[in-house]
């Protein structure tokens, strides 16, 4: 049989002219070691330090370490699936998680994959879990009260919307609580809840998501999970996956947003597990020596985004476009009233706030201190990188203070900035009076006869303790705390026996809901103790007192 080489060469130069197979170029690399979450892999010269990586079996890690003949991989996921010799591949992203509004309601993992056996989540988009803090010049000044329904803390340690308040204080002592409570009481108020649940047991997580649907907190907070049986690199990196999913909120829909991590503490255990397989160096009591590192870039992307401008009709109090198509942050005013002066109406036209702006990050973080240590070496780091602290004891916890608040050390640096006027005017001398009370309290203890004065600053402080005593997942309305510090401060209460004081302030607030009705909704309007709302409170307390 006779072959027609021409025929069989102008049937293989018309295929490879029609070939469409587009080249593939991969980078891989091979498992020299692995063992603890950790790998070490030969090869990846290109890799880049956060890049996400593939392994044989479908496992994913995370490149840390990028050193001279090898990279030092943590595994995101079952790292016992991994043997010697697999290998990996580069897939040129940073470690990213999904984000969106279908969020909403679900509890994922630390990858954002959803655990809850309520089916995939639609979303396409994603958002790297590490990313830059905003510059000071596209922040504002916290100023927007973010209300947590728990008196002490509003009244005495107020937290505003883009602030870092820690929370602090020794095992058992109701930080979970005071957090929880925090979410809760943001039903209404337009605000987007994150919690990270980082090294906790399953079973006390899930009684978190089972009081988050009871109370119908769960339509607008993610849970991310990363709890104790999960490895040290998915824990460690928990805190920035749930900050990623709230700053999407913050960057894209413009929305206020709280994130609570709970706790930091254990994510340094994490981070130190993992830095020293790593061979990072270690530094003070043996943690790495960039562990402060690891909370101040993840504590840094918390802020308040200031509100930015267009050229539009003067008229307008906001606007969704400008006539010259551009936006502008505060710190370029000065350019934007230059270009106006170019447009030739400019006379009808003016800056007007853009729509699509503003949007808070506000962070809860959780330290637990161990025997009421706060001078070590976690806390102080946390202290130092927070706006205020919220420090709660043993001793008060036990003694039934409940949330034990210790006010002596608990400080808002933002302080009154984050508080509406109203509680400003009732508010202002409470944590003076409630710290003189507890020098007195310790006085009194010798036995040592007290003087009137100092007798009434006691009998006073008493009821002040009593009156902060609040149940757990019962935060109180703003209007409703006013009303109650208004009335024990200025000595409506004195009269009253102090175990007596919860069915006062229960009776009083319902007395004003029911009777009292106008006077309490010209309160919650203005949210200011003009002289004639202060009055009317005043004639209100003598009615009531009367049928008390």
């Amino acid at each position: 049989m006779a072959i027609n080489v021409a025929e069989i060469d102008a049937v293989l130069k018309k295929e490879i002219e029609t070939l469409d197979q587009p080249l593939i170029v991969e980078d891989t690399g091979t498992v020299l070691e692995v063992g603890d979450g950790i790998t070490r892999i030969y090869g990846l010269g290109k890799c880049m330090a956060g890049e996400l990586l593939e392994f044989e079996n479908g496992e994913v890690g995370m490149a840390l370490n990028l050193e001279e003949n090898s990279i030092g991989a943590v595994v995101l996921g079952n790292y016992l699936t991994i043997t010697e010799g697999q290998s990996v591949r580069r897939t040129g992203r940073l470690v990213e998680v999904p984000v969106g509004p279908k969020m909403l309601g679900r509890v994922v993992d630390v990858l954002g994959r959803p655990i809850d056996g309520l089916g995939p989540i639609e979303t396409t988009r994603t958002r790297p879990v590490e990313s830059p803090a905003p510059g000071i010049a596209v922040r504002q000044s916290v100023a927007v009260p973010l209300q947590t329904g728990i008196k002490a803390i509003d009244s005495m340690i107020p937290i505003g919307r883009g602030q870092r308040e820690l929370i602090i204080g020794d095992r058992g002592t109701g930080k979970t609580a005071v957090a929880i409570d925090a979410i809760i009481n943001q039903k209404g108020k337009d605000v987007i809840c994150v919690y990270v649940a980082i090294g906790q047991k399953a079973s006390t997580l899930a009684g978190v998501v089972q009081k988050l649907k009871a109370t119908g907190a769960m339509e607008y907070t993610v849970v991310v999970s990363a709890t104790a049986n999960i490895p040290a690199p998915m824990q460690f990196l928990a805190p920035y996956a749930g900050c990623t999913i709230a700053e999407y909120f913050m960057y894209e829909e413009y929305r206020d947003t709280l994130c609570v991590y709970d706790d930091l503490s254990k994510q340094a255990a994490a981070y130190r597990q993992l830095s020293l397989l790593l061979r990072r160096p270690p530094g003070r009591e043996a943690y790495p020596g960039d562990v402060f590192y690891l909370h101040s870039r993840l504590l840094e992307r918390s802020a308040r985004l200031a509100i930015r401008y267009v050229i539009a009709d003067k008229s307008l109090e906001a606007a969704d476009a400008g006539v010259n198509g551009k936006v502008y942050w505060p710190h370029q005013r000065e350019h934007a009233k230059e270009e106006l002066a170019k447009l030739p109406n400019k006379d009808q036209l003016g800056l007007v706030r853009y729509r699509k702006s503003g949007g808070s990050l506000t962070a809860l973080p959780i330290v637990e201190t161990q025997g009421g240590e706060v001078s070590a070496y976690i806390p102080t780091n946390v202290i130092s990188i927070t706006d205020g602290q919220i420090y709660l004891v043993p001793d008060l916890f036990f003694a039934g203070v409940r949330p034990a608040v210790d006010v002596g050390i608990s400080v808002s640096r933002v302080g009154g900035a984050a508080q509406i006027k109203a509680m400003k005017q009732v508010a202002g001398k409470i944590k003076l009076s409630l710290a003189q009370y507890r020098e007195l309290e310790a006085f009194s203890q010798l036995g040592t006869e007290l003087d009137p004065i100092s007798q009434s600053q006691l009998d006073r402080g008493a009821r002040i303790v009593e009156l902060f005593k609040q149940p757990q997942y019962q935060p109180a309305d703003v209007i409703d705390q006013v009303l109650a510090i208004f009335a024990v401060d200025r000595g409506y209460c004195d009269s009253v026996k102090v175990a007596d004081v919860p069915k006062f302030e229960q009776a009083f607030l319902r007395f004003m809901k029911e009777k009292k009705t106008a006077l309490r909704n010209e309160l919650a309007k203005k949210r200011e103790l003009t002289a004639e709302i202060e009055t009317g409170i005043k004639a209100a307390l003598e009615e009531f007192k009367k049928t008390f």
